[in-house]
Order: C-alpha cells, then sequence, then structure tokens
C-alpha cells in the first residue's frame, strides 16, 4: 500500500451517505425526471436534438478514446506489471471463475444479448451500412458490425474502469470510487469538490446507462409477455412491468452481493446456456459453427479499420453515428456501473488475468451466441422466412420471439426467453443500485438499506420517464450524453492508474537497490538459528513470541522514531504486532508480524521418535509490509535481529522515498 489507509471520506458521511455526492447528483436526478414527465414533447425534442449534436460533433472523440482503451489495456498486460495483484501480494481471489465470469457476464451484456442478437444483425442484412440488402456481402457485413459493437472494444472500457478501481482500491486501500483513480496526480484533492464531482457524474452515467438497458428490456419483456399472453403493447403496459421488476430487484439488492446478485447471476448464465444450446442443436447447427470461424477472421481482419471509422470518406456517415457511436457513449455510459462490480469481484486477481478473463471470455461467448442466433435468423430469411425481417423492421423488440416462432415447442422456449430477459433486468438494476450505493457512501459496502432502495426506485423512475419522453430514443440520447464527460475523466483516471504503477515500480526498484543493515555481531548462533527454521510451532508458541518478542521490539523502534524525526509519527497498534510510521503527505510504512498456518512439511520429521505425535498444521510468524504478505518467517528471532530487520525494510522504504520525490519533480 502507497497511498495510505485511512479514508477522509468516513469523516464527511452523514447517515451512511456522503451528502456531496449524493445530494447533488439526487437533485440532477430529480430536475430531469420533473422536467420530463412535466413535459414530455419538449423533453423528447431536447434529447433528440443533444443526441444529434453528439453524434455530429464528438464521434471522433468517441471512436478515438474507445480504441486508446483497448490498446492501454493490452499493453498493461502485456507488460511487466501484469503480475501486479488487485490487492496485497498475498492476496487470492474472492470467487472462484466460474462465479466470476457469471457475475460480470450478467451484469455486463446480459439485456442487450438479448435484445440485439437477432434483431441487430437482421437490421444489418435489410439496411445494411454499404452493401446490397439481401445479399451475401450484406450477410457478412451484418455479422462483422455485430461482432464488432459486441467485441472486446466493450469490455475494454468497462475493464478501464474496473482496473483502475480494483487497483487503487485493493491495492492501495483508497476509497472504491472513480476518484481514487486521479489521487496520483491530484493527490488529497481526491477528497474535496474534484472528486465530488468526478462521482457525481459516475452516478448520472451509471444510472442513465441501466436506465436505457431497463427500457430494452422492459420493451421486450412487453413484446414476450404479447407474444405468449396477448398482453397489449403499450407504454403504460412498460411502465407497470417497470415497477413491478423493479420490486423484485429491490429485494435482491437488499440481499447483497454473496446472496441475491450471485444466486440470480448463476442463474441466468444456466438459463442463457441452455437457450443457447437449443438454437444450436435444433437450428443449423453446423452452419453455425461454420459461421463462427468465419466471423471471427473477419472480425479480426477487419478491426484496425472499423476501430477508428467515422463516416468521413464513405456514405455510412449516418449509420456510424447511429449505431457505433451510440454503442460506445452505452458502453461508456454503462462503465462506471460494470466497471465498479467488476473491480468488487476481482480482488485477488493479477492485472493479466483480469485484462485477458474481462477481454476475451465474455466477448468469445458473446460471438458465439451473437452467431448462433444471428446467423441463424438471416438463414431462415433466405430460406423464405421473410416474416423476421418484416417483424424486426416494424417493431425491434420483438426480434427474438419471432426468431423462435420458427422452433418446434416455441412457446415453452419464449417463455424461457421472456423469464431470462426479466431475471437480467432484476440482476442489472440491482447490480447497479449496489454500484451507485457505494459512489454516494464514498467507497463503503455496509450502507443503510434505505439508500440501496433509494437508487434502484431510482433507476425504475428515470427509465419510466423517459419512455414516457421520448420511448427508447430518449434513453439512447440519456446514455450517449452522460457519456461525454466520463469519457473525459476516465482518459484521465488511466494516467493516474500508470502514474500509480510507475511509482510502485519505483518502490520495488528502490528496495532492490537499498543495502541491508548488517545485523549485530552478538547475534543468534548458527545452531539455535537452524534449530528455528526446522522447528515447527504451534499457533500458541507463535503468539507468545509475537507478545514477547516482536511486539516489545516494534513499540522501541515506534518510540527512537517519534523522538528523533519531527516529520515522522510512529505507532504499534493496541492488540497485535504491527507498525506503522507515517510521514507528512507521503505514503506510510508498514511492518506487521503475523500468524500464519500451514501442513507441516513431512521431510522435517523423517528421523524423529515415530510414537511423538506431530501437528499436522504448524505456525510460522511471517512479516507482512504495506504491499502485502513478504512470504518470510522470523520467528526465533531475538529482539534485536527483530529491530534490524525492521530497519532494513524502513531504510529500502525512505531509499522508495527518495525515488518517488525525483520522479515527482521530473514529471512536475
Amino acid at each position: 500500500m502507497i497511498y495510505g489507509s485511512d479514508n477522509p471520506l468516513e469523516g464527511q458521511l452523514r447517515a451512511g451517505v456522503l451528502p456531496a455526492v449524493f445530494l447533488p447528483a439526487a437533485l440532477l436526478i430529480l430536475v430531469l425526471v420533473v422536467f420530463a414527465a412535466g413535459f414530455p414533447e419538449t423533453a423528447g425534442a431536447a434529447f433528440s436534438g443533444l443526441n444529434t449534436w453528439i453524434l455530429d460533433t464528438w464521434g471522433w472523440f468517441y471512436a478515438l478514446a474507445v480504441t486508446g482503451f483497448l490498446v492501454f489495456a493490452l499493453m498493461l498486460a502485456f507488460s511487466r506489471f501484469g503480475a501486479t495483484r488487485l490487492g496485497p501480494d498475498d492476496a487470492t481471489p474472492d470467487y472462484s471463475f466460474a462465479s466470476w465470469f457469471a457475475m460480470l457476464f450478467s451484469a455486463g451484456m446480459g439485456i442487450g444479448l438479448m435484445f440485439f442478437a437477432v434483431a441487430e444483425p437482421v437490421m444489418h442484412y435489410t439496411l445494411p451500412p454499404t452493401a446490397a440488402p439481401r445479399t451475401v456481402a450484406a450477410a457478412r457485413e451484418a455479422m462483422q458490425a455485430t461482432f464488432f459493437h459486441w467485441g472486446v472494444h466493450g469490455w475494454a472500457v468497462y475493464g478501464a474502469v474496473g482496473l483502475t478501481l480494483a487497483y487503487f482500491g485493493y491495492r492501495h486501500k483508497l476509497p472504491l470510487t472513480i476518484r481514487s483513480a486521479l489521487y496520483p496526480l491530484i493527490g488529497e484533492r481526491i477528497y474535496g469538490p474534484v472528486g465530488h464531482a468526478v462521482d457525481v457524474f459516475a452516478v448520472l452515467g451509471t444510472l442513465f446507462g441501466v436506465a436505457t438497458s431497463l427500457g430494452f428490456g422492459v420493451a421486450q419483456v412487453n413484446s414476450g409477455l404479447s407474444h405468449l399472453f396477448g398482453l397489449p403493447m403499450s407504454t403504460g403496459t412498460q411502465i407497470v412491468l417497470i415497477a413491478a421488476i423493479t420490486a423484485v430487484a429491490t429485494v435482491s439488492v437488499v440481499s447483497g452481493l454473496n446472496v441475491g446478485i450471485k444466486r440470480l447471476s448463476e442463474m441466468n448464465l444456466v438459463l442463457a446456456l441452455a437457450l443457447l444450446l437449443f438454437v444450436i442443436a435444433v437450428g443449423p447447427t453446423v452452419l453455425i459453427f461454420g459461421a463462427f470461424a468465419e466471423n471471427l477472421g473477419g472480425y479480426a481482419w477487419t478491426l484496425i479499420d472499423r476501430s477508428l471509422r467515422v463516416g468521413i470518406y464513405g456514405a455510412d456517415g449516418d449509420w456510424i453515428g447511429t449505431w457505433t457511436i451510440f454503442y460506445w457513449g452505452w458502453w461508456i455510459s454503462w462503465s462506471p456501473f460494470v466497471g465498479m462490480f467488476i473491480a468488487r469481484v476481482s480482488r485477488g486477481r493479477t492485472i493479466r488475468e483480469f485484462v485477458l478473463g474481462v477481454l476475451l471470455v465474455p466477448s468469445l461467448l458473446t460471438f458465439l451466441w451473437m452467431t448462433s442466433f444471428g446467423n441463424t435468423a438471416l438463414d431462415m430469411i433466405d430460406g423464405g422466412a421473410t416474416v423476421i425481417a418484416d417483424r424486426v423492421t416494424d417493431n425491434l423488440p420483438v426480434a427474438l420471439f419471432v426468431f423462435l416462432e420458427q422452433f418446434p415447442l416455441s412457446e415453452v422456449v419464449s417463455l424461457v426467453a421472456t423469464v431470462l430477459v426479466i431475471s437480467f433486468f432484476v440482476t442489472s438494476s440491482d447490480s447497479g443500485s449496489l454500484v451507485i450505493d457505494i459512489i454516494t457512501a464514498g467507497g463503503r459496502t455496509d450502507n443503510p438499506v434505505w439508500q440501496r432502495v433509494f437508487w434502484a426506485v431510482s433507476e425504475g423512475l428515470v427509465a419510466a420517464v423517459l419512455l414516457l419522453a421520448g420511448g427508447l430514443a430518449a434513453l439512447q440520447a440519456a446514455a450517449v450524453a452522460t457519456a461525454l464527460p466520463f469519457a473525459m475523466v476516465l482518459i484521465f483516471a488511466l494516467v493516474g492508474l500508470m502514474r500509480g504503477l510507475l511509482v510502485e515500480a519505483t518502490k520495488a526498484r528502490g528496495a532492490e537497490v537499498a543495502p541491508d543493515i548488517a545485523p549485530p555481531a552478538t547475534g543468534m548462533p548458527w545452531k539455535i538459528r537452524l534449530n528455528a527454521i526446522l522447528s515447527q510451532p504451534t499457533r500458541e508458541r507463535v503468539d507468545t513470541f509475537l507478545a514477547e518478542t516482536v511486539r516489545p521490539a516494534l513499540q522501541e523502534v515506534s518510540r527512537e522514531v517519534t523522538a528523533h524525526d519531527c516529520t515522522a509519527t510512529a505507532f504499534v497498534d493496541s492488540q497485535g504486532a504491527v507498525l506503522t510510521i507515517r510521514h507528512v503527505n507521503e505514503p506510510d510504512f508498514r511492518f506487521a508480524v503475523q500468524s500464519k498456518g500451514y501442513r507441516a512439511p513431512a521431510f522435517t520429521f523423517a528421523d524423529t521418535d515415530p510414537e511423538v505425535t506431530r501437528p499436522e498444521t504448524h505456525y510460522r510468524a511471517e512479516v507482512f509490509l504495506a504491499e502485502g504478505g513478504q512470504d518470510y518467517d522470523i520467528y526465533g528471532y531475538t529482539r534485536e535481529q527483530i529491530i534490524h530487520e525492521v530497519l532494513n525494510q524502513y531504510n529500502r522504504h525512505m531509499h522508495f522515498l527518495h525515488l518517488a520525490r525525483d520522479m515527482a519533480s521530473s514529471m512536475n
């Protein structure tokens, strides 16, 4: 840990919330809701004009930013920083890979996959950007465009936010909010107005991004229920559905991450895989796998060209604005939410694991999903099922259900699809509420229940009001508009992440070159030291060693530092064996010794009395620094030797501070 362990935002909390973030965000949302509800036609026109201006004026910025996030993530993963762990050096992942993937997949892509898996390829097939409609070239272009919009670019945006949050939150103990990424750039000012403004942008982006997805989701739920049970398709019906499903999401978010959200995410993955396998098995199986391979090739071949294409030299400028730039705005607006959520469930993974896992695994499954649904739909249209293309043009949300009508057991499968959309709806809402709750509480996770309920209800309310104001077009405009300022914030956050990693590398370099302080000549005899190394002490013996030898040694160092250095404050915690030395406006030094259990290695007992019972577990007195466990044992050291070990580590820390000051002065 380089930047300190105290969270100054804790002192600013009132009733569990951070007023400087909560109140402005809630007020801006309230003003928008009142405006859109009271003047729906004016609001609809305003949203449409704002959307057009952003697409026409800032499309180039979105294209460069999203591509830059992807390049940055890949370079980081394959650099020397890739082995850096998101947490202390000895941290292990909190969740298994299966649970981790299920949660990030459900939160990050669920509703969008259900809504666009059939609709987007068919739309591009019938109205392609450059090819002749309903031709082989149009089909190829349709799948390339769909892959591009749902591939690694979007996940790079999520990964950029998640990586910065997890790095500063878990490795350096800063608040788990977007502002923390700016610490290497502006220091303690992240706890003031600048940091508050950054988090307000994050709250607004999250809420409108989630509201957009909820709008898509409820339109599709309405289509499914209309298709199955004749429920009328109307805005009124969709608002009632939003209210009902938001109520379920509220129950889920109250139950927390490890209960409601985790279980729903795992159920989503099971249902989604079942639906995917059904389409592959009953549909044109050979065509699907062949198309999957060819689509991957087309995606890779056109990736660079599409990444920076904004329509300047072609006739596809309007199409790029309507589709590609909207997607980039939608991904960015969702990134505080999904990035925060991914960070919450990614503690303990390395940067390389994080980047490759977040970029590749969801993207490949998404590609298989889009191929299975999209290419099968195109094959059906080519075979005479033109009703799919006709209905998609008239009513985009019903595309999936018209597609499933062509399969056996269509009513059962459509019911499963409707349940899956509702489940994705709930997961997106409760995950978004949890994230906003954390941001508006200064990074705290144990917040009042009422605050989670407030944000869950707010998301449903905003989605309903925007549907009244202008339907899906208003939702899209809100998502794209809130993405613009946050994209700029995210660029600065990545600069902060890079600087943080460079500072940490500087600290490691300082530890390598700083000389060790030689222990006194009157040290422990080597035979006694060897006996300490080979011994297998019990927990009680190690705890006694910590209390009677280590703690007094650390207290002695603490007193000496405080007496001789007016710029540093040293103290030992009240119970354990932890020494902290603080310097004004500089990183803390932390030296802790903890009891840690291991299974006893068999070789140490090879020549002992077989009748003596040995414990299966032995304990070590291991050293922990600010960055985590150091994996070495000091059990058996004398008090004087412990003091010299502390001085060795403190000498390295002071050398790091010297290098960090030089680096800071050169960068400033």
